[in-house]
């Protein structure tokens, strides 16, 4: 028998801390939690929340949904045997760390008629959604380049454990700086369009001492015809996050440091700054994400990033890393 309104959370790191937090604020009380155990934050104060550590007999109860939050190469596994047992979806991203298994969760997610929203949280963004309000709109004309940097210190990433002891730095478990800041590849995508091209290279310096990736710079064609380059980096202190879209008519910009979007009009040489909303703060987006599957679960919206999204960037992704291998190949 279904559990009529109960959602289940798979994994209970960061992330998932953050979902059950904010399914709370929400008023949405019907939530357990399927765990492993290994997570490396303390425990929290579950508050009545019912734990599994046995995913079978969580899945027997027949959930509404579940919201995959476990490490990326981990994703997979725990999302087919949701949806063939019937239970809408939020996957995290990445929505893997390959390919493996997506063509079927796609095809169990049609046959059941099931709900899948790919946890993409910065189209929730409102500087991003101002730029590409812009963009659409026609307010810089024709995207002729695309520039994005993010670099995140790793350290920094997590404080409370030690920077090589979670997935970040870690293959296995779908760990490197292309899969855990992936968003650009799915920003820009949500941006300017979808990808036909991409090259690569990757800086040989890491004072980290990691076993992957630390720092990529990727270029990129976009079958619109513009062209864009893509830095992000594991080692940078400040973090900084920010992107420019350059048109025949203007540029549209955001950057995290202060949530502003900014247009410049060619027309009038003017510049025009749209702000974050007062009080904006990085979980505004994770909130309005869950209110946004929530109302997907009452059939009232269809969702914003879909499986079909999510396998867009991370094939993106995907082929940033064979170009880099390419290009180690042939050096």
């Amino acid at each position: 028998m279904r559990a009529v309104s109960e959602i289940l959370i798979a994994g209970l790191g960061s992330v998932g801390r953050r979902h059950l937090t904010n399914l709370r604020a929400l008023g949405w009380r019907d939530v357990r939690v399927y765990r492993t155990g290994h997570s490396a934050l303390p425990d929290v104060d579950m508050d009545g929340v019912g734990v599994d550590c046995d995913l079978t007999a969580a899945l027997a109860r027949r959930p509404l949904a579940v919201i995959v939050a476990n490490p990326s190469a981990c994703h997979l596994p725990v999302a087919l045997a949701a949806a063939r047992a019937g239970a809408h979806l939020l996957i995290e991203k990445p929505l893997s760390h390959d390919l493996s298994g997506i063509d079927e969760l796609e095809r169990v997610i049609e046959t059941r008629g099931l709900t899948a929203l790919v946890g993409f949280q910065l189209r929730f963004n409102p500087g991003l959604r101002q730029v590409r309000s812009w963009i659409t709109s026609g307010a810089i004309g024709e995207v002729v380049s695309v520039q994005a940097h993010w670099g995140e210190y790793l350290p920094d990433l997590h404080p409370w454990e030690d920077y090589r002891a979670g997935y970040a730095p870690r293959p296995d478990p779908g760990g490197g700086v292309l899969l855990t800041l992936c968003h650009p590849f799915d920003y820009l995508r949500w941006l300017v369009g979808n990808l036909e091209n991409v090259s690569a290279i990757e800086s040989r310096q890491d004072a980290l001492g990691l076993a992957v990736e630390t720092s990529i710079d990727a270029t990129l064609c976009f079958t619109s015809g513009a062209s864009g380059h893509l830095h992000v980096n594991f080692v940078e202190q400040p973090t900084t996050h920010g992107v420019a879209i350059i048109g025949t008519q203007g540029t549209a910009t955001w950057n995290q440091s202060d949530q502003a979007a900014r247009l410049y009009r060619a027309a009038s040489r003017s510049w025009q700054a749209v702000a974050a909303p007062d009080g904006f703060e990085l979980n505004d987006m994770f909130l309005d994400q869950m209110r946004h599957f929530l109302a997907c679960l009452r059939g009232e919206e269809q969702p914003v990033c879909t499986i079909g999204d999510g396998r867009a960037a991370l094939e993106a992704v995907l082929a940033v890393m064979r170009a880099l291998a390419e290009a180690v190949s042939t050096t």
